[in-house]
Formats: structure tokens, sequence, C-alpha cells
């Protein structure tokens, strides 16, 4: 039988080591082909009407004088007269013409009258919120006997802003029927799932649909389905006979193609003199759009003998929400750090001692915690740059915060074909996606490793729904389901190759190995023939094999903790932060490739700093509409706002044993939490919403901060 364990850490040539992506040179040099790219013979370019109001309905819809502008294919109504709008941008009308120039003139010829209805997008306002649901309340022990007999309490209102997914490569797709047969080059995180969706809209099987992704720009949880656009785009391609391209405008996308749910709470904490917390209570409230919003984690990571939980979901006016990175945890985790901290500066102790005295009380990932918190502060001198809140002296203050995280991380379905050719070639196939963090390249190193021969003499083809059928890249599970699937079905190929080559080297199949590009004798090294000299045994005929995840033998786990530690610099005139260091340990099991796990957490903390000091969408209150639907007023960090970023990934026994693990949201957490609150140890007050813009800065500086 197959050997499907992973390699013991003497036996690894690549697995662990720091291998450069395989697709770099084709994105360095902007040959990589992503969907937005594609551009097929005849094709058409879509746009789409939106609606200008957060709620609405239409009364009056007139499409004739698009239709009637040359050029113009067709015009479909997506959403008829009587239908209620429940959000600014919704799509009314897809319109496909020969040029983006013509759709444009054309949608801006469609005459739309709406009946205005009253809307509600100012969700922090819990009081006014027309629409807001309670859940049960959560309890444990006895939260407010135990509040009330605490010898300490800390009791604060902090918050989060919705944000967006702000991909470079807005939703979109291309279309093209041939006959009842459709392909699909879509920007999406699930090429195997595609298919079967949109099939089921437009009344085809699922066999007639072909999803085609070979590079997308961005994802981030918003991009698991075709959506409705997709749909349509489909659909005006059947109707036209032609390819149909249709990608959101940038203000569309931001507006109606996914965002992260913001949160308010108040919460209140009760502890002993000596710094052992006895008591949560909270208290919190958000939306993500019509649906409302789930409740976050609270409190996050940590379990208390006494505490109150109650969230309530709150409906509103503004595009619906999708998964973005780690779904409710990075909030879950500034509203709960941030107290903790605030906790700390009641109790006149440095966060880190608090974070320790009580780490018990995080479960079964509290040794990994405290190895993390120990390994962070030696990285970024914690114990000797660490000062009470708010000391220091001039315009320019400095301070340290923390934060600790976890994540789930078990990798999804897979199945992965390989096959081994005659000229040595091994290639594996799988229905998978790269969203850019290097999925090819850790198909490509199992496959190498496996076999044990180069990188270069592998092939990895993904993002064709043709080939075998793995999940979506989501939950951080790709990397577990595509490594796992890629072992079986090399080492299955591999089997398949010794017991072809055994009789050559006169052996058994079983006491041979595939090493340093050969298959030899284990006992005798020295009886072997080049890994293209097995192969060419083969004759005509290539091997192929099959795996699956899950499958026999377990590669993978589940479970991870994290820890950050920020170091800033505000500026307390200005209200500007300078981000000096973040340090990131994270753990993550077994590291495939080190330098693009190293590369996960930077892109994360990186994302993390643009949520803590900018992203946020801005909705008037009177309109209902979003204010900033584009780069330039909804704020990302450029290269000068990031600072120093230290990744330190916690391997070797231990850690190695228990498997791949997902990475690629865990580091995104700790983020806001860490560096809000080193902008509090800094300034001397609490900055209590994300993002911490100079004028909430201010703002909490006026009401009692530094001297």
């Amino acid at each position: 039988m197959a050997e499907y364990a992973w390699p013991a850490a003497e036996k690894r040539r690549l697995i662990g080591t720091r291998v450069n992506r395989l697709d770099g040179p084709e994105k360095s040099t902007g040959a990589a082909r992503y969907s937005r790219d594609v551009k097929r013979p005849g094709m058409l370019y879509a746009k789409l009407l939106s609606c200008p109001h957060a709620h609405a309905r239409i009364t009056r819809l007139d499409v004739s004088a698009a239709e009637a502008i040359g050029g113009v294919a067709t015009v479909k109504v997506i959403q008829g007269v009587g239908t209620e709008i429940q959000w600014a941008h919704d799509e009314i009308v897809a319109v496909a013409a020969e040029t983006e120039e013509i759709a444009r003139d054309a949608v801006r010829a469609i005459q739309v009258e709406y009946e205005v209805l009253p809307h509600f997008v100012d969700w922090p306002d819990l009081a006014t919120a027309p629409d807001a649901k309670p859940g049960e309340e959560e309890t444990a022990g006895d939260a407010d006997a135990a509040m009330a007999a605490a010898e300490v309490r800390s009791k604060g209102r902090y918050g989060l802003a919705t944000i967006t997914h702000c991909c470079l490569e807005t939703h979109g797709q291309t279309s093209e029927w041939r006959g009842d047969e459709l392909t699909v080059w879509a920007s999406t995180q699930a090429v195997a799932g595609v298919p079967g969706q949109i099939a089921e809209a437009v009344g085809v099987p699922a066999a007639n649909v072909r999803c085609i992704t070979p590079h997308m720009g961005g994802g981030f949880g918003s991009k698991f389905g075709p959506d409705r656009w997709g749909v349509v785009c489909a659909e005006l391609a059947r109707e036209t006979g032609r390819p149909v391209k249709l990608f959101l405008e940038r203000d569309q996308d931001q507006a109606v193609a996914g965002a992260r749910p913001g949160f308010e709470a108040e919460i209140e904490l009760g502890a002993s003199m000596g710094g052992d917390i006895e008591a949560w209570i909270s208290s919190s409230w958000g939306s993500g759009g019509p649906a409302g919003a789930g409740a976050p984690p609270l409190p996050y990571v940590w379990k208390f003998p006494n505490q109150k939980v109650k969230h309530t979901s709150v409906a509103s006016h503004t595009g619906p929400a999708r998964a973005w990175r780690a779904p409710n945890h990075p909030q879950a985790c500034f509203l709960t750090m941030a107290a903790i901290e605030d906790l700390a500066a009641e109790l006149g102790m440095d966060p880190l001692d608090l974070v320790l005295k009580n780490i018990g009380k995080t479960g079964p990932l509290a040794p990994v915690y405290e190895a993390e918190l120990s390994k962070a502060a030696e990285l970024i001198g914690w114990r000797a740059a660490w000062h009470r809140r708010g000391e220091g002296s001039g315009t320019v203050r400095r301070g340290l915060g923390l934060s600790l995280h976890t994540w789930g991380g078990r990798g999804h379905a897979s199945n992965c074909e390989v096959v081994i050719y005659p000229d040595g070639l091994a290639e594996a196939r799988i229905a998978s996606q790269d969203l850019g963090v290097g999925t090819r390249t850790t198909i490509g190193l199992v496959l190498a490793e496996t076999l044990g021969i180069g990188l270069h003499d592998v092939k990895v083809s993904l993002g064709d729904s043709r080939w075998p059928a793995s999940g979506a890249s989501g939950g951080s599970t790709t990397v577990g389901g595509v490594s796992s699937s890629t072992r079986r079905a090399a080492a299955n190929a591999l089997e398949k190759l010794l017991a072809q080559v055994a009789p050559y080297l006169d052996a058994q199949p079983d006491q041979l190995e595939a090493a340093d590009g050969t298959i030899r004798v284990r006992s005798a090294p020295e009886r072997s023939l080049t890994f293209e000299q097995a192969a060419a045994k083969l004759g005509v005929h290539p091997v192929t094999a099959t795996g699956a995840q899950p499958g026999p033998t377990n590669l993978i786990d589940s479970g991870v903790g994290g820890v950050q530690m920020a170091d800033v610099s505000v500026d307390v005139e200005t209200g500007v932060v300078r981000v000096n260091r973040v340090v990131a340990v994270q753990d993550c099991g077994l590291v495939v490739n080190l330098k693009m796990a190293e590369s996960q957490v930077y892109g994360a903390v990186i994302m993390g700093i643009a949520y803590s000091f900018g992203e946020e969408r801005v909705f008037d209150p009177g309109t209902g509409r979003l204010l900033n639907p584009n780069m330039e007023f909804y704020k990302l960090p450029g290269i000068g706002d990031v600072g120093e970023i230290v990744v330190h990934m916690m391997t070797g026994p231990g850690y190695d044993e228990r498997g791949v693990i997902g990475l690629g949201e865990p580091p995104v957490i700790s983020p806001g939490a860490a560096l809000a609150n080193a902008v509090a140890n800094a300034v001397g007050v609490r900055v209590p919403h994300l993002p911490m813009t100079p004028e909430r800065i201010l703002a909490a500086l006026q009401k009692g901060g530094v001297a």
C-alpha cells in the first residue's frame, strides 16, 4: 500500500523550505492572464444600470431609448416594475453592446422612475434602528453577582466600521456558448462549484458548463458564487449568440459585492486586585445589510467563569455582507482584547502579565499562546519598552499593544489526478483555484517531494472545472485539501511506477524508493535508475492515479493559535499614527513552503493595518448612498504606511506532527486589536472605534489623554 504520511523531518527535501512561486515569472512580467483579461472573438461588453436609492420601488421602466442606440446588441431587464429595491447600486437592467462606451451610453439612456421608501443605514445608533432582532442571552456562572463582587471593574464601548473586500479585480466573468455548452472565465474562489450554480440558473446540465480561472485578482471571501450578474452574463451570451464580458464597475463592486459587518459593543469586565478575571458582561449589535449580522464570538478566545453575552442583529439598507477573511473573528478579537487591555490599565498591570495570568482560560491552546507570547515579547523587546498608559513626553508618543487569536483551518474535500509521462514529466490536475496565495506552488511542491524529483520536473494544471473537483477557497481550507489529495494521488502514481520498474532493478516494488531524482533499491542505492529512465519503461502509456481528501491516513488538522504585538508612534497634535513594527508569531501545523507561509502573514498584517487606520464604508444617512465607492476615498495603506513586519512561524517538534493547517485567515485577526492597544498605550486614552483616523484620535484626546 502506498505511503501517505508526510515524510519525517530528516527526509524532507522541499517541504518546509523556502521555494519561489511557480507563477512568479508570469506575474512579474505581466504574462499572467486574469479573468478580466479574457477577450474572445466577437465579444460583447455588458454594463449594469444600478438603482440610485437605498430603498425604493420601481414604478416605471423604459428601455426603448437604449435599444435604439447603434451597437447595442440586447437589453435585459433584471428587476422590473413593482420590484422593491433594498440597497443602493442594486442591479436593474443589463446592456450588452459592441464596446464598453456604447454599453455605458445605453445604460444612461434607460428611463426609470421610483417610489422612494424610508431607509436606514445608521446602524451604530441602536436606539433608532427600526428592525433590530435581539438574540438569546448566553450565560455561564453568575455574571451579575461576580461583577458586583469584583474588586476592580472596567467598562467601555468599542466599535468597528463596515468594510468592503476591495478586490483589485472586480467581480464578473466572460461567458461563451457553443451550442448548449457554456464556458465561463470567472473571477471566482470556487472553480469546481460555479458550473453547477450557473447550470441550475440557466437550465442546462452541470456537465455542460465549464469554468476556467487560471489567475484571479482577489476575493477574500466575496467570490464563491457567480452572483446574479454572472447568471445575467450567461443569459446575455445565449441570447446574442456571442461571447459577453460583464465585470462590475468599481463603485458597484464597492457597494454591492460584499462587505464585512461592523459591530458595536458595550463590555464590562471584573477582576480581583491580583488580575484574576472573574466576570464578563457584553451587549453587542451590528449590521451586514438587509439580513443583519451574526453574533461575533464574544468573549473571543477566552472562557471566563462568569459571563453574560447578548447580541442584537440590525437590518440596514446597505449591500449584503459576505465572508471576509476569518468572518467575525477580527471584530470579536478587537472588542475582547481592547476591553482586556483597558482592564489592565485599570489594574495598573502590564497587559502581557494580565494575559499570562489568565492564559489558562483560553483552553487547549494555552501552552501554544504562552510559547508565542514569549517569542513575540522577545522579538519586539516588550519588557524593556513597555510603559504605563500615556507615559512619555513630547509631541510624538510611542506605545506597545498585543493580541492573540485562533482559527480552524481544516482542509476541504479535494480530488487530484497525477499523471507520470514516459518522458519523466509529472502532472497534477485539480479543479482548485489559486487566489494569488501560491496554491499551484503548494501542489507542485508536494508532487515533487512525493516523487523525489525537482519542481522543474512537474506541471500543475488547475483553475479548470474539467479537472477533478476540489473545494472552494474559504475558511483557510485550500492548502490542507489540495496538499492531502495531491500527496495521495502522487503516492498512488508512484506505487504504479515502482511496480513497472521493479523487474528492471531485480527487486520487489516495496523494496524501492523515489529519492534524489532516482528510483532505487532502498538497501542498495547504487542499484538505481534516474526518474526519467524509470518513466521511459512505461513505453507509450503514462501512469495515472487519483487521490482524495479525506482519505486514508490523516494528513491535516485544525485549530491554530497566533500572537501579535505592535509598536506605534502617535503624533498627539495631528492624530497621525506611524506603525513602527508589528511582530506576528503564528502556528499552522506542518509548513509546506516557509517562504509562502511568511508571505501569507505579511499580507494579512497589511490587511489588518488597512482596517485599523483607513478602511471604512461611509454612507450618507440622508440618501442612504455609499459616499466612498472608489479607490480615492476608500483608504488603503501604501508601502510607507506599513512599517516593519516581523514574522516567526512556530515549527518543529510539537507543531509539524499535526499535519497541514490553513494559514490565510488567522494572522488577519489580531492586527486591529494589537494596533489599537498600542495607540491607547501611547496616548493614554482608548480610541474606541476602528479605523483609528486622525480625527477619531484627536477626539479621544480631547476627552482626556496625554498631558
